[in-house]
């Protein structure tokens, strides 16, 4: 009963997936300029769509999000690979799912002291879990199996590798860095909230 109220979508989730959408499109804009500036926030927002309202959300920006990119900031490599959308939509969905089902439980039941040890641990396997899914699938197989040999984004498949598994593992770490700074602020506004609230009351 429990699993399947916390995967409902109701107007509540709808609310959230779209405000988190909306603040990884605005990231977007500025993806040309650097991957360490939208990378974590889409990571961070995916993150928190798993943990705040339920895993079908983060699914949901998982999958919006690489199409977005790419009619945002759409990359040369993206151009040559169109079938790199679907790896990246295949990446962030790994990420969803571990952060679901490895992750979001113990961290949720942490309290207002989520930066643990064992948090930063299972952060970290997750992260590492799209990096290497991404680097194997894109890095190790995709980009050089589809690139033409007379490309001249050829001559850039060792940066294209790196920035699809070592900088998608690091991206993910910041993410989750930011999660767990956004995770805390929101907790302690909360309790602050409702202990204003009861003050109130008596």
């Amino acid at each position: 009963m429990e699993k399947s109220v916390d995967n409902k979508f109701g107007t509540r989730q709808i609310a959230m997936t779209a405000a988190l959408l909306s603040i990884c499109i605005i990231s977007q804009v500025f993806k040309n300029l650097s991957i360490f500036i939208t990378g974590p926030i889409v990571n961070t927002c995916i993150v928190l769509a798993v943990l705040t309202v339920n895993l079908p959300c983060g699914i949901i920006l998982s999958i919006i999000t690489p199409i977005t990119a790419y009619i945002i900031a759409m990359s040369p490599v993206m151009m040559a690979v169109p079938a790199i959308v679907v790896f990246i939509m295949l990446g962030n969905i790994v990420l969803a799912v571990t952060v679901g089902l490895f992750f979001k439980k113990p961290f949720v039941e942490s309290g207002s002291n989520v930066f643990r040890i064992s948090n930063m641990t299972r952060a970290i396997i997750c992260a590492l879990a799209k990096g290497i899914f991404m680097g194997v699938t894109i890095s190790m197989w995709l980009l050089p199996t589809f690139i033409p040999a007379d490309s001249p984004l050829r001559n850039k498949l060792p940066v294209f590798q790196k920035t699809f598994s070592v900088f998608q593992f690091l991206t993910a770490c910041i993410g989750f860095f930011y999660v767990f700074v956004v995770y805390t602020v929101l907790k302690r506004a909360i309790k602050l909230d409702l202990s204003l609230f009861q003050k109130s009351d008596s």
